[in-house]
């Protein structure tokens, strides 16, 4: 039984709309966590991203905030 590259492909390009450069650049593990591997950590959501935008703001130099 051989590795199903074909399936693999389609989810790096297609699900994950990878470029074929980005892809083959992956590690298993790097390509595992964007696919969100079950027991493992899952990729970062909108409410995540908005979540740690709002907890953690980037501020600029110089502007008060430091």
């Amino acid at each position: 039984m051989g590795f199903d590259w074909p399936a693999l492909l389609r989810l790096g390009l297609g699900h994950l709309r990878l470029r074929p450069a980005e892809f083959w650049a992956l590690s298993p593990g790097e390509l595992m966590l964007m696919l969100g591997e079950p027991g493992r950590a899952q990729p970062l959501g909108r409410q995540g991203l908005g979540d740690l935008m709002k907890n953690f703001p980037d501020t600029q130099k110089g502007a008060g905030h430091e």
